[in-house]
């Protein structure tokens, strides 16, 4: 008589907790994801304010750049915060259904 044949109630046990550490793994991921494009959002907008003296001072295309960051800069970087976040969470969640149908699961 074959053993691996039959599964026991072990292996389902252990199927699921591969699973959950699978799927803890991916929102823990996701979450730190978010979070580091939420913190360069609020750089973004707290930076173009706060420092616009400073920023005055310098020229790009001929206006200061402070005014470019308020204008397109901030906008481009919020563009691109969402381009990206859209990228990686993409292949986060290929990876982690990639994870979980190679188990058979």
């Amino acid at each position: 008589m074959d053993k691996t044949a039959a599964p026991g109630p072990a292996q389902p046990a252990a199927r699921q907790r591969a699973e959950r550490l699978r799927l803890a793994r991916h929102w823990r991921a996701t979450r730190r994801l978010s979070l580091l494009l939420l913190l360069l959002w609020l750089f973004t907008g707290f930076a173009a304010a706060f420092f616009a003296r400073e920023l005055a001072g310098l020229s790009l295309f001929g206006w200061p750049l402070s005014f470019y960051l308020a204008a397109q800069g901030a906008s481009l970087v919020y563009l691109a915060i969402i381009g990206g976040y859209a990228w990686r969470l993409r292949r986060l969640d290929r990876d982690y259904r990639h994870a979980r149908f190679q188990d058979g699961a």
